[in-house]
């Protein structure tokens, strides 16, 4: 498939890619495989040096580059770390990505650091804040940032926005571009008992610039009702091929990431879901033509 059939969003070809993983450092610089992009995650390139920061220069020398943050904190009930909010700008001076992207969650608390990416209720009040803290990042990166919509699992009493509207209007007043993850809308449409096509059809997909794909695990809660956890170890479910391919519809062709953060799969079976996201991507083309 030639690169020039598709448009470009930021920098980044609106084709497949995927998460760069040391396991597959020396494959993808002696193979030069035909991708669309990678992702990486800010935090893992934070240090000065050494043989992370060797591979992805000469990755970036040859490929698109996305960033993916998840330790800035977007939704905190407390200042940015502005300690953290200057190494990501380092960063970002470094490698020159076309994307970079957070999402809408809270990790931190006083003076302590979750492992996870925390629920925001929404509320005014937390929409006030959020789209503060967009704008202070948005101005100390001198550049635009993408939020991406949640997985979630439970619903706050005192919401008085739903997801698809709080988004938007952060979106509205902030001016920031949004990453859809199709997997966390059908977590959360899952665990919610939520409609995802009609989240989908209420979510401002005029300002998606990159589309995130991943895996989940199904459990059960204690009343034996399907309980999903986005997960990131596994194969994209056929349900949330088939919800990618209505946004696709509807947005066009944008950056597709599939995300494989644990159990990583040797390369061919990476390169297969990008190429698997490109096709659908055609398809859309091809139907518009």
């Amino acid at each position: 498939m030639s690169r020039s059939q598709f448009s470009t969003a930021a920098g980044i070809p609106a084709r497949g890619g995927v998460g760069l993983k040391a396991e597959h450092y020396r494959c993808i610089v002696e193979t030069s495989p035909d991708i669309g992009f990678f992702e990486v995650h800010a935090e893992n390139y934070m240090g000065a040096g050494g043989p992370p920061h060797r591979y992805l220069m000469a990755i970036r020398e040859r490929y698109p580059l996305s960033l993916h943050g998840v330790g800035l904190s977007i939704g905190a009930d407390r200042p940015l770390d502005q300690a953290h909010l200057g190494r990501l700008r380092q960063l970002i001076a470094r490698y020159e990505p076309g994307l970079f992207s957070e999402h809408l969650a809270w990790s931190s608390h006083e003076s302590g650091f979750f492992n996870d990416l925390l629920p925001v209720p929404y509320t005014t009040e937390t929409l006030n804040r959020i789209c503060a803290n967009i704008d202070e990042v948005q101005s100390a990166l001198g550049r635009r940032m993408l939020l991406e919509n949640p997985s979630t699992y439970v619903a706050f009493a005192e919401s008085n926005w739903s997801e698809p509207a709080f988004i938007a209007e952060i979106a509205r007043r902030t001016g920031c571009g949004l990453l859809l993850d199709v997997n966390n809308v059908h977590v959360a449409a899952t665990n919610q008992q939520w409609d995802p096509y009609s989240y989908l059809d209420a979510f401002p997909l005029g300002h998606v610039l990159q589309i995130h794909l991943a895996g989940h695990a199904r459990e059960a809660d204690e009343h034996g009702q399907p309980l999903l956890i986005d997960t990131h170890d596994r194969p994209v479910d056929d349900v949330v091929w088939a919800l990618y391919a209505r946004a696709i519809r509807s947005i066009g062709p944008v950056p597709t990431l599939i995300e494989w953060d644990a159990e990583v799969p040797p390369w061919p079976v990476l390169a297969e879901d990008a190429s698997r996201a490109e096709a659908i991507m055609q398809m859309q083309v091809t139907e518009v033509a």
